[in-house]
């Protein structure tokens, strides 16, 4: 048994149309003054107009910062800053995919403490307290509604920082999954194989615990059903929902057990080719399944039965040297890869012109990321330049 420390900081409100009580929950929290964080494709879908009108219904006062990017930098979260120094916020939303909240987290820390977003990097940096703040996810991925960190790449060094801290964790976690109905197919996509990949992860990282385990299990759960079903049926909201439950107990999960070495592989491709996150953890996932299978083909094998339908790939897919009673870890792998294709994601790295003798470069910044030290399989260097080699 491993020990844990285990507290779920952030209040989850989960229900069709749920934003419409986003003026009431900011009230309860003290909310007088709210700065709403966002971006353009969220402003334009609608939905951070409905958050504003419910906050002023409310009677409270808002002002928007509407120009997050995608992978946000600490450009970003001064821009924000500058933002919210002249409005003296009381309560903060972050509405959007992950870079939205994300960013409305950066600004949490250094509103409230001071100083640069740099300054942040690692766990337990902030002084003071924070101003509480609501999460409105409008995708189904991250799960940064339910983590204490905020992602942020340095503006210059174009590395990307896991800024955390318990204060920083998000007071309510607001869920409303026709809010997730407008993504485009392609961010669908990206974000719904992140958040799987969350959901595998977490399960066998050197910190999980019964706690965070049971969050992994629900969430493979809910999304290895879905995922593939919400592909095809975008406007089923039974699947947007249980897509939104899964990427958010995935959350629970990341803030309990951390992450693996698909996503510390994954940041060096976003960080130096722009590659979007989610297609980079799509692309390293399968082969980092592989890699760990040598000492977690038990725990793969639990993920594998845990659903009705056994993940696997059709008779017609599976190579002639893969029979049906292939090991788990294999099944898994083959899995993300069909599932990888039918989201119409990309299978290389040569497709993003990420020339070979950069692999070793890759390597020593994947080696150099956190969550590699979590991985249940050690991984430096030299393995890390095989993976990528193995995915190139």
């Amino acid at each position: 048994m491993i020990p844990f420390d285990f507290q779920l900081g952030t209040r989850i409100v989960f229900g069709p149309g749920v934003i419409e009580r986003l003026g009431e929950l900011a009230t309860e929290l003290g909310g007088r003054r709210v700065i709403v964080v966002s971006d353009p494709g969220v402003v334009a879908a609608g939905h951070t107009a409905r958050g504003i009108a419910s906050l002023e219904h409310s009677g409270l006062t808002t002002i928007l910062f509407d120009q997050v990017h995608p992978n946000p930098t600490t450009d970003d979260v001064e821009a924000c800053h500058r933002a919210a120094r002249d409005f003296r916020p009381d309560l903060i939303v972050g509405l959007g995919g992950g870079s939205s909240m994300d960013c409305a987290k950066g600004l949490n820390f250094v509103y409230t403490n001071g100083g640069r977003m740099q300054d942040y990097w690692g766990v337990g940096k902030a002084r003071r307290d924070m101003l509480p703040m609501i999460a409105v996810p409008t995708t189904a991925g991250t799960g940064s509604e339910t983590q204490s960190f905020a992602l942020i790449s340095d503006a210059e060094t174009h590395v990307k920082m896991a800024c955390g801290d318990r204060r920083a964790t998000c007071r309510i976690a607001l869920l409303d999954p026709e809010l997730t109905r407008t993504q485009p197919s392609h961010v669908t996509a990206v974000t719904g194989i992140d958040a799987v990949a969350h959901a595998i992860e977490t399960f066998v990282t050197k910190p999980r615990n019964g706690m965070s385990e049971l969050f992994s299990r629900e969430s493979w759960r809910l999304l290895s059903k879905h995922f593939p079903h919400v592909l095809e049926d975008p406007d089923d909201l039974e699947a947007r929902a249980a897509m939104q439950l899964g990427a958010t107990f995935a959350g629970v999960a990341i803030e309990n057990s951390m992450l693996g070495a698909a996503h510390a592989l994954a940041n060096p491709l976003t960080a130096r080719y722009g590659v979007v996150h989610g297609q980079a953890v799509a692309l390293m996932l399968p082969h980092v399944v592989r890699y760990n299978a040598a000492v977690c083909e038990g725990r793969y094998a639990e993920l594998v039965h845990l659903v009705d339908s056994p993940p696997s790939a059709s008779a017609e897919d599976r190579p002639d040297d893969q029979p049906a009673d292939q090991p788990a870890g294999l099944r898994l792998a083959q899995w993300l890869e069909s599932t990888r294709q039918r989201a119409g994601l990309r299978s290389g790295l040569r497709e993003f012109e990420i020339p070979h003798s950069a692999l070793p470069q890759l390597a020593e910044e994947a080696s150099r990321q956190w969550t590699a030290t979590f991985n249940p399989r050690p991984v430096d260097a030299e393995s890390l330049e095989q993976l990528y080699e193995a995915a190139w």
